[in-house]
């Protein structure tokens, strides 16, 4: 996983003025908007995608590779997606439960045994993480630039948790699989990586110790505060939660139009999303905001998308429904003569737009997109319909969207670290990435009835963590509670603040009305 720590060096952009309103237009303004019903095209999707995780998975072992076909070695994170594929596929009738049951102990079983220590070579893991890439066959760690990486080991005990929370039958087989995901949770020691508390170190080097690095930041450690925070083991303070959002920093501000707490690789707005519903729950932070972090990633769907409107590097393609910069896949590393200028270009690498973290070489991902499809529906089944209307005969395939492609890019006579260049299409990627299958085929099923979520509505360690990360409001708030309002709340403030967000739901629903102009979508 691809993490970015360039410090911030702009300034957020001040708030434009709310004008006062009566409240009878803020509630008319807030009328629920209708869902957008999926095109058959997003069924075949999720298929395909689901087969993904379900046939290069080994089956010995439960690890899930990194990539496809390529397969050079295991994700850890790419098995945290997969744990949560498989009840996507029972819901489904795509696999049977008893099936699904198998693969998951399997899984489990393996990571419980995994060989745990400080050894450079022959372990998986230390202090209960795992390295971010174990070899395929034994588990080990793959080689010696791997680090044993918290966040990852967090995108794997999601899967694992998520497991935990659906088999939940009186089963002795179920009953095995939740005993054993609370295993796997409770011996990660989380404060062992505070270097520098209250916050989590990136991970750890046998070779040379802890990585200097905490996590801080808007970005997509949301999740593993939120497990560090839970755990009935070794948790991190609540003050972990306060300081790490005091790291967001000049994060929030307006960008193309929207006024949120940016990260430039879309990932960072949607992997916490994949397993917790931040809908009307809100921290500190986002309460001082009048906002959720649902919201925030809504918003951040739209400037992903007014950006690639603009297109301001002039690449082709761009447009109103061809949008989607994250980390992905990428021609190759190297300096090309572009529209009278030398541009870059890269393999894989964080690509994305905002106040840090931008980067931008005409590649775009699918994922970025389709993983956005619970936030902003009405752009982003249009878009997913467009790209593959576009570009599906060269990069839809046996298991959906390949992972990334590049319009711009067409030197022939440039050597590829992937992929292949299609004449008069560009770049198209080779392989799948199993971290960015992962959001495709959970963010849909969230979108469809809430899945994912409403499973890890149930996890006490999710709601814990939540809890003393100060989230409250929405489905945290206790049945039959009384809905607090805090004493030095400001009722005209928070007239205002909601007033903002309709106009801005408003605003970009107007757009998708048929008597707007409509957009240049002609390739650069």
């Amino acid at each position: 996983m691809v993490v970015m720590l360039a410090a911030c060096n702009r300034a957020p952009v001040p708030p434009a003025e709310v004008p006062k309103q009566a409240a009878t237009p803020v509630v008319e303004a807030r009328k629920k908007p209708e869902k957008p019903e999926l095109p058959p095209l997003f069924r075949d999707i999720e298929r395909r995608t689901f087969q993904f995780f379900w046939d290069t998975t080994n089956e010995l072992n439960g690890l899930t590779p990194d990539r496809f076909p390529s397969r050079p070695f295991a994700s850890i994170a790419s098995v945290g997606f997969a744990l949560t594929a498989y009840p996507i596929g029972i819901e489904n009738g795509w696999v049977s439960r008893n099936q699904a049951v198998d693969r998951t102990l399997i899984t489990l079983k393996f990571f419980r045994d995994l060989p745990q220590g400080p050894q450079a070579e022959g372990k998986g893991g230390y202090k209960g993480f795992y390295y971010h890439f174990l070899d395929m066959q034994t588990g080990h760690r793959y080689a010696s630039w791997v680090e044993l990486s918290s966040v990852d080991t967090t995108l794997l005990m999601m899967g694992v948790l998520f497991a935990q929370s659906y088999y939940d039958r009186d089963e002795p087989r179920e009953k095995e699989i939740r005993e054993l995901a609370d295993v796997l949770y409770k011996r990660i020691d989380w404060t062992w990586l505070q270097k520098n508390k209250p916050l989590v170190s990136m991970g750890w080097f046998p070779e040379s110790g802890a990585i200097p690095h905490d996590w801080k930041g808007y970005n997509e450690a949301m999740m593993l505060y939120v497990l560090a925070l839970g755990s009935p083991s070794h948790p991190v303070g609540p003050e972990a939660w306060e300081v790490w959002t005091r790291t967001y920093g000049e994060s929030w501000g307006v960008y193309q139009g929207q006024e949120y707490l940016t990260f430039g690789p879309h990932f960072g707005h949607q992997y916490s999303h994949v397993w917790i519903d931040f809908r009307g729950i809100q921290d500190a932070y986002m309460r001082e905001k009048g906002i959720d972090y649902f919201e925030n990633s809504r918003r951040a769907t739209y400037a992903q998308r007014n950006y690639a409107m603009e297109n301001p590097m002039k690449w082709r393609g761009y447009g109103e429904n061809v949008w989607g910069l994250t980390a992905s896949d990428g021609p190759q590393q190297t300096l090309q003569e572009y529209r009278g200028e030398q541009r870059q270009f890269r393999h894989y690498s964080a690509r994305g737009v905002g106040f840090r973290e931008n980067f931008d070489d005409g590649t775009i991902a699918p994922t970025a997109a389709i993983a956005s499809l619970p936030f902003a529906p009405e752009i982003v089944i249009p878009a997913i319909e467009e790209m593959h209307k576009r570009y599906g005969e060269h990069l839809y395939s046996s298991y959906g969207f390949l992972d990334a492609f590049n319009p711009s890019f067409d030197y022939e006579d440039v050597p590829l670290k992937a992929g292949r260049v299609v004449p008069g299409q560009g770049w198209v990627g080779s392989d799948y990435i199993g971290i960015d299958q992962g959001p495709i085929l959970t963010m849909i099923a969230n979108y469809r009835n809430g899945f994912v979520w409403e499973v890890m509505k149930k996890n006490p360690y999710i709601r814990k963590g939540l809890a003393r990360a100060g989230f409250e409001g929405g489905w945290m708030t206790p049945e039959g509670a009384p809905i607090q309002v805090p004493a030095n709340a400001d009722p005209k403030a928070a007239a205002a603040r909601a007033l903002g967000t309709a106009e801005s739901r408003a605003a970009q629903a107007a757009e998708q009305q048929p008597e707007a102009p409509a957009r240049n979508q002609t390739p650069q």
